[in-house]
């Protein structure tokens, strides 16, 4: 499997943990995944400024570790993403008090 396969799967992943352990049904986010890939739909929803009402819900959870800016820092898919897409992604979890490994 290549990475990029595997960062799609990890996005349909998150969908499912959230919906189980947050009741959080994020239909809309597994269909941009679903009509796009897990990659695209990524940069589309990192990229989209202020951040996401699915990033905010799962930090109203305290789940930020499910959300897609917590995956895209994941070590092995740092392939996938600009240095530029990555410090976006660890500066808007810092703001909502992101705890890093």
């Amino acid at each position: 499997m290549t990475v990029e396969k595997r960062f799609e799967q990890e996005m349909i992943d998150i969908y499912t943990t959230a919906k189980k352990e947050c009741g959080y049904n994020a239909s809309r986010f597994l269909q941009l995944v679903g009509a796009k890939g897990g990659l695209a739909a990524a940069k589309q929803l990192i990229g989209k400024p202020g951040g996401t009402d699915g990033f905010t819900t799962l930090w109203e959870h305290n789940r930020l570790d499910l959300s897609v800016e917590a995956h895209v820092l994941k070590p092995e898919y740092a392939t996938l993403f600009s240095d530029e897409e990555r410090k976006l992604c660890r500066d808007r979890l810092k703001e909502f008090g992101y705890q890093f490994d």
